[in-house]
């Protein structure tokens, strides 16, 4: 399953996404804080409509609050450990998501207080996610603006980030004479090229050394032993998706992108229920409370697009667009919450609110907003770039937050009740 994840995102969902931005003219940071973050959080949002509308429990709560640190902390040290490069990040896109979830964060915490939830307040998720939109699309006059008028606290970052540039520029940039996709170009980043060409793009995000006119097919066989038996392994799986996703990287399917986009959503979303279902079974093999199982297993098992997607793009050194899909896809999951409350409350079952379970709010509200803060000044005093040494920090914080909410939810610090699975 972990196997799938990594091929549909490689080989579909990403090109995909690349194809969205041109048309769109999105700058990296905005395309991971939308399209991609609401592709990967797939599984989220079917879960949440799970948890509303067949099991009707706390299991979308759960999960989504639950995942949120390993979201943040979890996925970040991947990036940093697994990547192969550094990779240079821009102030604004980091702060404009962590705000934004910071204000999810306490909007979803107010609401779920007293245990109840009106469809006024399920809407007010709906228009926060709205307003953010709207950032995002002002989000390069905005920083332009900000940059103006905060340019001394800047100034050395933008400096930093143009020597980086300069020494180890893009792979795959457009000649003088090529076209230009997007006037417009961020001013606090050496990564912010928008005078960019897809094919060249394309090239650079899977490893081609030369453009040529057509993909070559996902069935040609590698060169180098170890992936020739990882490609013979998953020969099955490549087979299927093949048969089932039009490939947007051949010139055929290349008008086909959004098609690509949805359905390799909807496969995310299939491989990754029957992972978190096999690591639900093994929970209660083995034993684990089912509170135990949703910080660590169940966690990391819903959040694997995200890490897939977010490492992938962070070995390319596409850093802005690995951070912003980290946190806007929290944020995205905030969304995931609103539109099934919304729906039953204002819809379907419009004589009540619908009841929720808060217990442990205070801990995961503490956590959640230390986390958040955390990965903003990590990556400020790590000189706004990703590198080995912030995925090992993140790592041994994760580490830390996960170690207190085990010993939180099985009782041994605080006064928290142990639930185990099925009781």
């Amino acid at each position: 399953m972990f196997l799938a994840v990594s091929i549909v995102c490689d080989d579909y969902f990403l090109p995909s996404l690349e194809i969205i931005s041109e048309c769109l003219g999105l700058s990296q940071d905005v395309a991971g804080a939308t399209f991609m973050a609401a592709g990967s959080s797939a599984p989220e949002l079917v879960t949440a409509f799970l948890g509303v509308f067949v099991t009707k429990g706390d299991i979308g709560v759960s999960t989504i609050l639950g995942s949120a640190i390993y979201n943040l902390l979890g996925i970040s040290a991947a990036c940093g450990l697994f990547s192969s490069m550094v990779s240079r990040l821009s102030c604004w896109p980091l702060f404009r998501d962590c705000l934004a979830y910071t204000i999810c964060v306490a909007a979803v915490l107010a609401m779920i207080s007293d245990n109840i939830i009106y469809w006024y307040e399920s809407a007010s998720l709906l228009l926060i996610y709205g307003c953010y939109i709207l950032v995002l699309c002002f989000d390069i006059k905005i920083n332009q603006y900000l940059m103006k008028k905060f340019s001394p606290c800047c100034m050395r970052f933008t400096k930093a980030m143009e020597e980086n540039a300069e020494q180890q520029p893009l792979v795959g940039w457009r000649e003088e004479s090529g076209p230009l996709i997007c006037q417009q170009s961020r001013t606090d980043s050496g990564i912010f090229q928008d005078e960019l060409d897809y094919s060249q793009l394309s090239t650079s995000l899977h490893g081609l050394d030369e453009i040529s006119e057509d993909h070559p097919s996902v069935f040609t066989m590698p060169e180098a032993d170890m992936k020739r038996i990882l490609w013979v392994l998953s020969l099955p799986i490549i087979t299927l998706l093949y048969l089932t996703i039009p490939d947007c990287r051949r010139q055929f399917w290349r008008n086909w992108f959004m098609v690509t986009f949805l359905i390799s959503a909807a496969w995310i979303s299939a491989i990754t229920y029957v992972l978190v279902w096999m690591i639900t079974i093994a929970g209660e093999t083995l034993g684990i409370p089912e509170s135990v199982m949703g910080l660590t297993l169940l966690a990391a098992g819903t959040s694997v697009p995200d890490t897939v997607a977010s490492v992938l793009v962070a070995r390319k050194g596409n850093g802005d667009m690995a951070m912003s899909n980290i946190v806007g896809s929290n944020v995205f999951d905030m969304l995931c919450l609103g539109i099934p409350w919304f729906i039953k409350t204002a819809f379907i079952n419009t004589s009540g609110p619908i009841e929720v379970n808060s217990s442990g709010l205070t801990y995961t509200a503490i956590s959640l907003v230390c986390s958040v803060v955390f990965i903003f000044l990590a990556v400020h005093l790590n000189g706004w770039k990703i590198d080995k040494k912030l995925g090992a920090i993140c790592l041994v914080l994760y580490l830390v937050f996960t170690t207190l909410s085990i010993l939180y939810e099985l009782g041994i610090i605080g006064n928290n009740p142990t639930r185990v699975c099925g009781n």
